[in-house]
């Protein structure tokens, strides 16, 4: 029953993989969840408190950095707040109505027009800013996920191994 129950919280880790892409999912920490939760359910036999605090530090940690990454990505192309909520609002957009292409298009799409239309930027100013937007935003990403594979990857180790 146990491995049952370590496989359901590997589903839920992989939902997390995917939050660390999808900005409407958050993927870490459905992770943290999921390490809780198994934690929580199998008495801690895989894993304790340490590593519960461990975990949950590299989350509230990599939330941090996810943030700065993405504001630092976008101000270093010139992007101001109306580029910066843009570019949430475009990537959100994009994402309901043309999946994950729309993402990524809605990120840079959405930075560049609000620059252009409440920032009055220039054209050239305003495709900078998107690009910039969107550099914060996959560099971002790829942190994400890749911590978030990482975490994954050491629970299932750890859960083999006890």
């Amino acid at each position: 029953m146990s491995y049952v129950i370590a496989a359901l919280a590997v589903l839920v880790m992989l939902v997390g993989l995917a939050g660390s892409i999808l900005p409407i999912i958050p993927g870490l920490p459905i992770i943290f969840g999921a390490y809780l939760g198994y934690g929580l359910w199998s008495g801690w036999a895989a894993y304790g408190a340490g590593t519960m605090v461990a975990v949950g530090l590299v989350v509230a940690l990599s939330l941090v950095v996810d943030q700065l990454a993405s504001i630092m990505g976008a101000k270093k192309f010139g992007a101001g707040k109306a580029g910066m909520i843009g570019s949430f609002i475009g990537a959100i957009l994009g994402l309901i109505f043309f999946n994950l292409p729309g993402l990524i298009i809605g990120t840079f799409a959405g930075a560049a027009i609000f620059e252009l239309l409440f920032a009055k930027r220039d054209l050239m100013s305003s495709l900078k800013a998107g690009t910039g937007a969107l550099v914060g935003f996959l560099a971002s990403s790829l942190f994400k996920f890749i911590l978030s594979l990482i975490l994954t990857l050491v629970f299932v180790l750890l859960v083999l191994m006890s």
